[in-house]
């Protein structure tokens, strides 16, 4: 079984501010705060962190031994940090990454690819899924879960567009088959022998005649947004921002977010899957997420 190179700890840099929230169809929303320290959230720590997790974000399994067994870490980073695209012109490479760091650490869901390990260069998108991940329910029964991220400053739109994205890609099955196509092509880079590709490549197509696995679709949407902090809340001392903060983030997933989540959740389109939903604020994210790719790299 692959296993998760994003350990339950980097959870430490987040304030857990709603927890496993149920929504329509047994659906779950986490909302996470990163850390704040002197009445600002802590951006330098999630840069670190993220630096740690970067090669395994980016670059295959395959590719990694390979490396790591020749003692290249120099080549291993740098390899990592090429993928990225220049920050100036990065809008989604943030929200790519930290849904890949959650859906390991949280969901315990290992990757078995991302859209940003199969580029070809720097400027190069590929379509479909930002990532794929294998989630284990019990020994039978399997989800690969197919990732998408926004980050727009207004949640509402973020909304939209995810659901959006992920409506498109289900109501054409085209692109379906492609995303499976594309998970066997890169599977072999995934495994470092036989057995284990062999178990993966059961999981991923099982036979309904022969093997007594069942594997399901499902999706693992990452959602960043703005949250307006104003000069009155900024001068307020550090434990009273630190609960103000916290509590307005709390209050921007209202009745009316909730509402339109579940309406997304119960399209006809999406009659079957599940949903596993990341929510996380930033302040100023039109210029924070290219900062912190500009720090990555």
């Amino acid at each position: 079984m692959l296993e998760t190179s994003v350990k339950e700890n980097f959870l430490d840099l987040f304030y857990h501010d709603i927890k496993d929230y149920e929504l329509e169809k047994s659906n779950k929303l986490n909302l996470f705060t990163l850390k704040v320290k002197n009445n600002a959230f802590a951006y330098n720590e999630l840069v670190e962190s993220l630096s740690n997790q970067l090669y395994n974000f980016a670059l295959s399994r395959t590719e990694i031994k390979t490396l790591e067994d020749l003692k290249a870490y120099g080549t291993l980073v740098k390899n990592a940090k090429e993928k990225l695209r220049v920050h100036t012109a990065n809008e989604g490479e943030l929200g790519e990454v930290l849904l890949y760091c959650l859906l390991e650490s949280h969901l315990n869901a290992p990757k078995i690819l991302t859209k940003l390990e199969i580029k070809t260069a720097a400027n190069d998108y590929v379509k479909g899924a930002d990532g794929v991940h294998l989630l284990k329910l019990n020994n039978t029964d399997y989800q690969l879960v197919l990732g998408e991220s926004k980050l727009n400053a207004d949640l509402q739109t973020g909304i939209y567009e995810a659901f959006s994205s992920l409506g498109k890609l289900v109501k054409n099955n085209d692109k379906m088959d492609f995303e499976i196509d594309l998970i066997n092509s890169q599977l072999v880079k995934e495994a470092f022998d036989e057995n284990l590709y062999s178990f993966l490549k059961k999981i991923i197509i099982p036979s309904a005649k022969d093997d007594e696995i069942n594997m399901d679709y499902s999706f693992g949407i990452f959602l960043g947004f703005d949250i307006n902090i104003t000069k009155e809340e900024l001068l307020q001392n550090n434990a009273k921002f630190r609960e103000n903060i916290r509590e307005k983030i709390v209050n921007t997933i209202n009745e009316q977010i909730i509402k339109s989540i579940n309406f997304q959740i119960n399209k006809a389109e999406f009659i079957g899957y599940d949903f596993h939903l990341y929510l996380l604020p930033f302040s100023d994210l039109a210029e924070i997420r290219k900062k912190i790719i500009k720090d990555l790299v």
